[in-house]
């Protein structure tokens, strides 16, 4: 998507202009108008100049973003500074203005002597007031004509039409004024002095401004999340060459480069810690205030904030590419884009203006054949035209769509585009990748079960050094738990990985063994009370380890890819809002379960594939709208499907990239405030859509003089005055969504209409319509866990040939899905590369 800027709109017609314009343009496949940021998006192949040269035919200004280095900030608030000169200077002309037309002649008020016996003095003075208001108002008038001449009126048009209106009409009042003064008809002159409408119509332009103000100050504040974010960018960096440190601005950083950052500073771009330990506050991306701990190897982001130690870290995202830049470019491709909604109220703002027009013109002519004066008739007409605002109308999508934004970007919650926020509150499904959405993705303890007359201290003293030489992902869950309990390592000799899962040692004499159960049973026998205990551990989808000190049986120690702690109360929530919470993973069933009913989610479906996940959303689409959560890899085709993608975490680029959400914390309670969020900012702009349809259903009648029958009239000054406050009052009541707390539950309501009802759980999902696939089973002894059968399918699916590859360490077999002829000596090597032994294949 390339991005312009755009100068010269002033309502939602003007965009919708621009828009229809651009859209034109021979390689435009879209086009999206934002009258918030002045800021178009254009996807296609239309070359730059072919686009703006469409936008200034249109009657508008237009320039590439970035195309110059001295290019204006396109968030910084220009507006509102001129328009505070220009209401200051209206004011003071209004109020002298005010003193001679309402308070002399209504209140009395003094004046020279010259002007109270001489009314055509009076006149010439209000007049010469007036164009003063007028010149320095004069951008109305020149935008509001030169739109009309483009056959393309806007807001500035009405205001225009009803102030030059007003001062055309006063100006012939006066002229028959100074004729009956000369003729000495007293009655003529002052009938003619009370059709003067000079004072109406500077009224009108300096209350337009008042609102015009107004509104460019609360537009201001709708940006604000996006430059807080911009100045976080560290604008220097301490590099070391040479072996020297050296401080560079942060645009000369090199991929690769090393830096170092001191306590207290900002991290200047993404890179890896090479050096040193330190807690690192990353608020400013995440919105977690407590600091992460950083180690050497550990990630580090651009802007975020080094509190404790000395770091040196290598650079691996620089410029445009580092993380704080990829979230600023998220938030502001998504300010760039059009909500459907929004899209429909265009629509309506690009044939409001020429509506209004046809009825003040009607409105005036039918007074004027009722029989009304022309000045009263004239009046009617200028307060349909100033009262009317599609400003209102325009603005009530895209300031609520700008202010949600900034909230969710403040909270670690991105939006990729305007309907990714719209939609978002509307899915019926949410689909969980178990593995590291509602997991850690990490194996740890969660059981220690000593037998018999044996101590805890004893059993994780002799487990911590038997797996201390081991590089079993098993073996570090152990090993960080022995970390934990303050352990330390103790010298094993004679170590060894043995046939059947199993491990051997001798520390201090002694000669220690564990592995799976039936590695213990071909060692020693097991006491029937920790083999139960075993075997219940496993129902609950863990994995227990058996360890033996000189055959005597010690316990077990049981490991799990845990569940993270805000999981259960995050589907909780998800359920409370009347979502149905669907499990998708890789995994066994039984695992699967396990996991499920700890998560508490409505429906498990194990056994999936990665194309498998792509097809059960199309399934479970049948059912409703589906929003997919993941972090992996192999989840982007399934974030793709779905309605709404949103990806979880620090996770892979691909996923990311796939994604219509970026959650930038791996927690799941962010995926119910998304929706959360999602839902509040539909309801606020519902609520601007009403009350701009609202007040235009009842202004407009109101001031063509439709309710004078029951009393109630409106001066063309109240009527520019009402025009000005609806525009702020919609972007006022947007900006009340920087205090909505999208972490709060308590107001979770279910969605009117069908909740998906739960379906049976698919046990399994594969490409069963190709047919023409071959299939092998390799029979592979060494499978002991979930993880060991990720590392068999990751080496086997990396083979040229191999479409899929499912492995089960429970049945000890790995069946492949062949698109072509693939020897099994290829898939033996790369199964026994990963340290398991291949005993047979066979043909499926």
């Amino acid at each position: 998507m390339e991005q312009y800027n755009v100068t010269g709109m002033s309502c939602a017609a003007c965009s919708a202009r621009v828009e229809k314009a651009v859209s034109k343009v021979p390689g435009v496949t879209a086009c999206s108008v934002s009258l918030l940021t002045n800021s178009m998006g254009v996807e296609g192949t239309a070359a730059p100049a072919q686009v703006i040269a469409a936008v200034q035919q249109a009657g508008y200004g237009a320039s590439l973003k970035g195309a110059a280095q001295a290019a204006p900030d396109p968030l910084e608030d220009r507006e509102t500074p001129v328009l505070k000169r220009r209401l200051m200077a209206s004011l003071g002309f209004l109020l002298v203005l005010m003193y001679f037309s309402m308070g002399h002649m209504m209140w009395g008020w003094p004046v020279p002597a010259f002007f109270a016996r001489n009314h055509v003095a009076m006149g010439l003075l209000e007049l010469l007031l007036t164009v003063a208001v007028m010149v320095i108002n004069q951008k109305f008038f020149i935008s509001g004509f030169k739109s009309l001449w483009h056959r393309a009126p806007n807001m500035d048009t009405l205001v225009a039409l009803g102030a030059t209106a007003a001062f055309g009409y006063s100006t012939y009042a006066l002229f028959a004024m100074t004729d009956a003064q000369v003729r000495g008809d007293m009655d003529g002159v002052m009938h003619f002095m009370m059709e003067l409408y000079f004072e109406s119509a500077a009224m009108i332009l300096t209350l337009i401004t008042v609102g015009k103000m107004l509104e460019a100050r609360s537009k201001g504040r709708t940006t604000d999340a996006l430059k807080s974010l911009m100045k976080l960018a560290p604008k220097t960096a301490t590099v070391v060459r040479g072996g020297a440190e050296a401080v560079i601005p942060v645009e000369q950083v090199q991929p690769g480069e090393e830096f170092v950052v001191r306590p207290g500073e900002n991290i200047p771009v993404d890179g890896v810690v090479l050096e040193g330990s330190s807690a690192v506050n990353e608020a400013a991306l995440t919105g977690e205030s407590i600091p992460v701990d950083k180690a050497p190897g550990d990630p580090v982001s651009a802007a975020t904030i080094n509190q404790a130690g000395f770091i040196r870290c290598r650079a691996t995202r620089v410029g445009q590419d580092t993380t704080l830049s990829q979230i600023i470019r998220m938030v502001s491709d998504a300010a760039a884009t059009k909500a459907p909604i929004a899209k429909a109220a265009d629509r309506v703002s690009g044939i409001f203006v020429p509506a209004v027009i046809a009825i003040a013109a009607v409105t005036t002519v039918v007074w004027l054949l009722l029989g009304r004066g022309a000045g009263f008739a004239l009046a009617r007409g200028i307060s349909v035209l100033v009262i009317s605002c599609p400003c209102a109308l325009g603005l009530a999508t895209p300031v609520a769509i700008m202010v949600g934004n900034g909230v969710g970007a403040k909270n670690g919650i991105l939006f990729k585009t305007a309907v990714s926020l719209e939609q978002t509150g509307k899915v019926d499904i949410v689909a969980l990748d178990k593995t590291g959405t509602i997991t850690s993705g990490e194996p740890r303890v969660t059981d220690v079960a000593p037998a018999p007359g044996v101590g805890q201290d004893e059993l994780v003293r002799a487990a911590f050094a038997l797996e201390q030489k081991s590089e079993h992902p098993l073996a570090r869950a152990v090993l960080d738990y022995g970390r934990t309990a303050g352990l330390a390592p103790e010298p094993v000799t004679g170590f060894a990985a043995l046939p059947g899962n199993g491990l051997r040692a001798v520390l201090q004499g002694r000669t220690l063994v564990g592995g799976s159960e039936s590695f213990l049973d071909s060692q020693t026998r097991v006491p029937d009370a920790v083999r139960r205990e075993g075997r219940r551990l496993a129902e609950q989808g863990k994995t227990p380890l058996y360890f033996a000190a000189d055959g005597r049986v010690l316990g077990l120690i049981a490991v799990a890819d845990v569940i993270k702690e805000d999981s259960p109360q995050a589907v909780r929530e998800l359920q409370n809002m009347g979502i149905h919470v669907v499990m998708l993973t890789g995994d066994n069933e039984r695992t699967a379960r396990a996991i499920g009913a700890q998560a508490g989610v409505d429906e498990v479906i194990a056994g999936v594939l990665p194309d498998g996940k792509e097809q059960v959303i199309r399934d479970l689409q049948r059912r409703g709208k589906v929003a997919m959560v993941g972090d992996g890899i192999n989840d982007a085709p399934a974030l793709t499907r779905a309605d709404m993608g949103i990806a979880i975490g620090a996770g892979a680029d691909v996923a990311i990239d796939a994604a219509d959400i970026v959650l930038m914390k791996s927690r799941l309670s962010d995926v119910p405030a998304a929706i959360r969020l999602s839902r509040a900012t539909l309801r606020n702009i519902h609520e601007n859509l009403f009350w701009a349809f609202f007040y235009n259903t009842i202004g407009i009648p109101l001031a063509a003089g439709v309710f004078i029958p029951l009393g109630l009239t409106l001066n063309p000054m109240f009527g520019a005055a009402a025009m000005s406050l609806s525009s702020f009052c919609v972007v006022s009541n947007a900006l009340r969504l920087n205090w909505f707390k999208l972490r709060d539950p308590r107001h979770d309501h279910k969605r009117r209409g069908r909740r998906p009802g739960k379906q049976p759980a698919r046990p399994q999902t594969t490409d069963e319509t190709e047919e023409l696939s071959m299939k092998r089973t390799i029979k592979i002894e060494g499978m002991m866990c979930p993880h060991c059968e990720a590392r068999v399918k990751k080496a086997l699916e990396a083979l040229p040939g191999v479409t899929e590859a499912v492995a089960s360490h429970e049945a000890g077999t790995a069946v492949v899905t062949l698109s072509e002829l693939v020897e099994d000596e290829a898939l033996k090597k790369a199964v026994e590369e990963q340290d398991y032994t291949v005993v047979g294949i066979e043909n499926s």
